[in-house]
This record gives structure tokens, C-alpha cells and sequence, in this order.
């Protein structure tokens, strides 16, 4: 009777564990996109203002560092909880997974043109990377 109790136990902890650590990795993805849309709130004045965008390129580079790892943050189970995250993510997996592709392509450009210092190609860069990157990611994989 005993050995049941401790193996009921360490299932619950076991459990446990497993929703503690997928709360673990949605603050985690959630931290990192919060981080993502400071990085892109921060280049949007320079990119308008046609400024250095050679000083964005650590920005750039965090971002796409970010983006590398970003369909790891989301493993199987970590759709319930505080996240914003639709159904989608899991369910249209190739889709999101190549949504990050092509937005690793684009932060590249954009990585391109301030390594270039050339502020007009950044921003007409910049201008496609928020709306058509971002937000057509948002738009399929994001609750609002």
C-alpha cells in the first residue's frame, strides 16, 4: 500500500513538473516576443528617419538568434496556459515552421542593408518585414 501511495506521488510530481515546465517555456516565448517587438519598436524611428541602421545590426542580429530557436519554444503541450498562441501552431505545424523560415530570410535582408548602411534599402526593408513578416505570422498564428 505504500509503494502505491509513493508511486502515485511521484506521478503527481511528475505532473506537476511538466506544467510547471511548460508555464516554464511560455514565459520564456513570451519574454522573447516582447523582446523581439521592443527590438522592432526601437528600428522603426531610425528606419524612418533614415538614420545610422549600421548601430541596428545588434538588434538585427538578436532577433534573428531568437528566431533560429523559435520553433523549439513552442513543444507539444505548451498551447494551454497564459499564451496567446492559437491552435494553428500545433495544428498547421509546416505552415508555422515556415513562416519562421521566411522571416529568418527577411531579417537577413534587413541584417543586409545595415550592415550596408545604406538607411533607404533598410527602410523599405523595414517596411515589408513588420506587415508582411510579422503581422502575416500574427494574423495566422496569434490570438488577439
Amino acid at each position: 500500500m505504500a509503494w502505491r501511495m509513493m508511486v502515485s506521488a511521484l506521478a503527481l510530481l511528475a505532473l506537476g513538473g511538466t506544467a510547471l515546465a511548460q508555464g516554464d517555456v511560455i514565459a520564456e516565448r513570451r519574454a522573447g516576443l516582447k523582446r523581439m517587438g521592443a527590438h522592432m519598436d526601437t528600428i522603426k524611428p531610425v528606419a524612418e528617419a533614415r538614420g545610422d541602421v549600421k548601430a541596428l545590426e545588434p538588434r538585427i542580429d538578436d532577433m534573428i538568434a531568437w528566431f533560429r530557436t523559435m520553433p523549439t519554444r513552442f513543444p507539444p503541450g505548451s498551447d494551454r496556459g497564459d499564451t496567446k498562441s492559437l491552435p494553428a501552431v500545433w495544428s498547421e505545424r509546416a505552415g508555422f515552421d515556415a513562416a519562421n523560415t521566411r522571416l529568418l530570410g527577411q531579417l537577413d535582408v534587413l541584417k543586409t542593408a545595415a550592415a550596408s548602411g545604406d538607411a533607404a534599402a533598410f527602410a523599405t526593408a523595414f517596411q515589408a518585414t513588420g506587415p508582411q513578416f510579422c503581422g502575416g505570422c500574427h494574423r495566422t498564428y496569434r490570438a488577439r
